[in-house]
């Protein structure tokens, strides 16, 4: 990915006089002494490439000319004994593309400069409360200085506007990540349809995906995984992935791997037994037929709420036709009568978030989908075992099938295609293993 290209997208929106200050991730204790893995910040990462903590990047937009200042840890020996190897801010500069460095201690320092006679500051404000201190005490040692003739900043924007609009659209090289990342995703979904088994474990269905993952160069899931089997699939975001799959069950699994920062989300729904039973493949086949209609409507100058629409068509109609519903089916959709079975939404933004930024209305109407736009599609329906309105043999079934799906100039693209959907597909696969 060019960087580089990034920022000087960031500083074209930026107005004239204007700085931006986006922090790296800092890292989080897990237990006692033992953190958490790091993983830096989309919005920082999305600028630099840079995957250290305790860092800054500070972009000047004034009298002109577009600067890149990063602050970041110095290279000390005996500290990188204990946590590894830091670029440090001399390398920073030719490896990064930057116009300086510096170290992190230096930022109390040198932000009151190159503030001084800027207009605004761009920042995530009311993010991060230590974070929005820091720039309020660099404005206030810039007013300091008044009567040198030197002005503060008078106004304080939100960065976020300018910088996840930017991240909405992927250029090339984003979404060739998205389509490995998917496509990893993918396979290792396949790979636990072929394992399982009754009286296996929802986390030995969690290892196995992990395993594929890591094993084709994915460091990390892009989320923590969800293996729902009975029951548990109505629970939708379900992540103890600690019970024993019963013969019988249908098995929910919403994984996916991240690459280079990037994100997969794939959900697949299979029987541990290898075969549907009757009404687990009526109902699954009904989402299945929403999920394609759904993926026809993302297209260019179709807006992002279209694929929803026709979702709860089919599947309010597919409802009524078994029986889960009665009614006519517009006053069904009008009044809701859908969401004691789909309670959310069909899809969402995708990229180096699952939930992906990016305004999903534009002056309170549904924006337009556009070519470089990922989102997902992910249709379902959930019947609860305690839902005394339905017959019995209804009760207890989740489903859900979602796919990556990226807007092309012509249509549409499925990122995560690979991976089988249909009820032939699935039993022909689990039968073949």
């Amino acid at each position: 990915m060019n960087f580089i290209q990034h920022r000087e997208a960031l500083f074209s929106k930026m107005t004239e006089n204007s700085l931006a200050v986006i922090p790296s991730a800092d890292i989080h204790l897990r237990n006692r002494d033992a953190d958490f893995p790091f993983r830096q910040s989309s919005d920082f990462f999305y600028l630099t490439g840079f995957t250290e903590d305790s860092a800054c990047l500070v972009l000047q937009k004034k009298a002109g000319a577009c600067q890149s200042v990063l602050f970041c840890q110095a290279k000390v020996k005996e500290m990188e004994i204990w946590t590894g190897y830091r670029l440090g801010p001399d390398a920073a500069v030719d490896q990064l593309g930057l116009t300086d460095a510096f170290n992190i201690d230096e930022l109390a320092v040198k932000l009151p400069t190159l503030m001084a006679d800027c207009d605004q500051v761009y920042a995530a404000w009311g993010a991060d409360k230590a974070w929005d201190a820091r720039l309020i005490e660099s404005i206030e040692k810039v007013k300091l200085k008044a009567r040198t003739g030197v002005q503060a900043p008078t106004a304080m924007q939100a960065i976020e506007p300018l910088l996840h609009e930017l991240r909405l659209i992927k250029d090339d090289a984003e979404i060739d990540i998205m389509a490995k990342a998917a496509d990893i995703s993918a396979h290792a979904h396949m790979a636990a349809m072929k394992q399982v088994k009754p009286g296996m474990f929802e986390y030995q269905l969690e290892g196995t995906i992990r395993h594929y993952c890591a094993d084709q160069g994915s460091r990390f899931d892009a989320y923590t995984s969800i293996v729902g089997s009975g029951e548990n699939a109505c629970i939708l975001h379900y992540t103890h992935n600690d019970q024993e799959i019963k013969e019988g069950d249908l098995i929910l699994i919403d994984a996916g791997c991240e690459v280079n920062h990037y994100a997969s989300d794939i959900t697949r729904t299979f029987p541990a037994n290898g075969r549907f039973s009757t009404e687990q493949k009526a109902l699954y086949e009904l989402v299945l037929q929403a999920q394609f209609a759904a993926i026809e409507a993302v297209k260019p100058g179709n807006d992002f709420n279209q694929p929803h629409e026709v979702v709860l068509q089919i599947l309010t109609q597919g409802l009524v036709d078994l029986g889960l519903l009665n009614g006519d089916v517009d006053e069904l959709i009008k009044n809701e009568a859908y969401k004691p079975f789909y309670m959310h939404r069909t899809s969402h933004w995708l990229g180096m978030d699952v939930h992906d930024v990016g305004a999903y209305k534009i002056d309170g109407q549904w924006r337009e989908l556009q070519a470089g736009m990922v989102l997902t599609i992910e249709p379902g329906l959930y019947i609860a075992p305690d839902d005394d309105s339905v017959d019995v043999k209804w009760r207890g079934i989740g489903i859900r099938i979602e796919d990556d799906v990226l807007v092309t100039q012509e249509g549409h693209r499925v990122l995560s295609a690979r991976v089988p959907k249909t009820v032939e597909e699935i039993e022909r696969l689990m039968a073949e293993a």
